[in-house]
């Protein structure tokens, strides 16, 4: 079935298949080249329909009641439900995600709108005692959280669904209005995404949902009527759009190499199965994907080989094998693009390698140069590359020495080296005994260094995409 994706304006779908006045983007599937559907691409005149359209709509949403809300979330969680075999066979092809894992991300978009509506209840609105002060007798502090205004969220190809929801739901949730650029790579998930967030009754122009030219969007962002910016996507375009927009809030959820380290008394077997997973499900297409795996000498030719199995047995292909682990890259050029790097490492192959156009086959190497590419930046491809270290320092002092940030693992049974680990690293968050993979959608989510700036997290979210009000009165 080819699908039809639309834009969202104003309550409006436009660009449908008779909508001769807008132009077309075919989508193909990375595994096959198969014709996926057909996305609506507007142009100038249309994204700014959009700000236009969410900053009338801004007016009245804001004083919108907290249970009209928590409804809404709670339909389009329930929508979600509804449509999950489907949502999840149109990311499985669109972006090549193996069917499991598509299944689990739909999963997640439906409780990130419910964690939205759950926080309804007692997120935003504090007293805090006056009377700490002889002149604060008799007077009472409210202190609540009200919305910035039009929130202008980019995202990425990746997470087209559920990162789409880690903008749309806090800012839905928070009273202020949406307008969503889809990635150009996989505009299909998010544009239907804004089909069911209208279905589920949101008023027009409380979301908004475009997809075009980048050159528009910064063309755009000028307005100042967008009160902030949600990015999800490279470094350099987040860094390079966080300096256009220096006057207002920014958050950036950019790259990764996450690290895993592997002390001497860890289970191998479990965390070797746990970083060829995090390091290959997906190719590696996640910014918390593991790049790179530190094992403490004692037990590193044992790790070696452990890992090295698990990476010659991950399954590998067709995304809509349900045992498909590891399916193609996004397009053949990012394949391509990885292989180069690998080439340059001057890296010594233990198992795996290979490709095939857009499929790059589970790829495991050791003595990577510390100055290459590959041991520098973010390979977003199923390549895990392995070193040795003696004290847990050095390995500390590695992952504190990249230019990321975001998680870091440790596998150990030693609650000393959990806590120090969680004191050392300089990361947005710390894993023991799983993957840098993990992420809860309750939980603070970013990065440090280039990693991004701000948070995500449904409840961060609602935090960054509102400013504090006190209202005093003396009785």
């Amino acid at each position: 079935m080819v699908h039809h994706g639309e834009l969202l304006i104003d309550g409006h779908f436009v660009g449908g298949p008779c909508d001769q006045a807008t132009a077309k983007e075919v989508i193909k599937a990375p595994w096959d080249g198969s014709v996926v559907g057909v996305a609506a691409e507007g142009g100038f005149p249309e994204l700014r329909g959009c700000v236009d359209a969410a900053a009338a709509a801004f007016d009245t949403w804001r004083f919108s009641p907290r249970h009209q809300r928590q409804k809404l979330l709670r339909r389009i969680a329930q929508l979600v439900r509804e449509r999950s075999e489907e949502l999840a066979r149109l990311l499985c092809r669109e972006v090549g995600k193996p069917i499991t894992m598509a299944r689990g991300e739909v999963a997640r978009l439906a409780v990130t709108f419910d964690i939205a509506a759950d926080l309804l209840a007692t997120w935003g609105l504090e007293a805090r005692p006056a009377d700490l002060d002889t002149r604060g007798e008799n007077v009472r502090i409210a202190v609540e959280r009200v919305p910035q205004g039009v929130i202008f969220g980019i995202v990425p190809y990746n997470w087209p669904f559920n990162l789409a929801a880690h903008k749309l739901a806090p800012a839905l949730a928070s009273g202020n209005t949406v307008v969503l650029k889809a990635s150009p790579l996989a505009p299909l998930c998010t544009l239907e995404l804004g089909r069911i967030v209208h279905e589920a009754g949101c008023p027009p122009g409380v979301l908004n949902v475009w997809n075009g030219p980048t050159a528009d969007v910064e063309r755009v962002l000028d307005d100042p009527r967008i009160a902030m910016l949600s990015f999800t996507g490279s470094e350099k375009v987040g860094w390079r759009l966080k300096q256009r927009l220096w006057d207002r809030p920014v958050t950036l959820e950019l790259g990764g190499d996450a690290m895993a380290i592997v002390m001497p008394d860890a289970d191998l077997d479990r965390a070797a199965k746990l970083i060829a997973l995090s390091g290959y499900g997906y190719a590696g297409q996640v910014c918390i994907s593991t790049q790179h795996v530190l094992v403490q000498r004692l037990v590193y030719d044992d790790f070696r080989e452990r890992l090295a199995e698990e990476t010659r047995n991950c399954p590998t292909g067709d995304p809509e094998d349900d045992a498909t682990v590891c399916g193609p890259l996004i397009t053949p050029e990012a394949a391509e693009k990885t292989q180069r790097m690998i080439d340059a490492s001057g890296g010594t192959l233990v198992a795996g390698g290979g490709r095939e156009g857009a499929l790059l086959r589970p790829t495991l190497l050791e003595n990577v140069a510390l100055t290459t590419e590959l041991a520098t930046e973010e390979a977003f491809a199923p390549v895990l590359t392995l070193s040795p270290f003696e004290e847990f320092d050095q390995a500390a002092k590695r992952v504190n020495g990249s230019r990321f940030g975001i998680h870091a693992a440790v596998f150990t049974k030693d609650l000393t080296i959990a806590e120090a680990a969680f004191r050392t690293l300089n990361v947005g968050g710390v894993v023991i005994n799983d993957s840098p993979s993990l992420r809860f959608d309750v939980m603070p989510y970013g990065g440090v260094r280039r990693s991004g700036f701000g948070r995500e997290g449904v409840r961060e979210a609602m935090d960054e995409m509102t400013t504090p009000k006190t209202m005093v009165v003396r009785t």
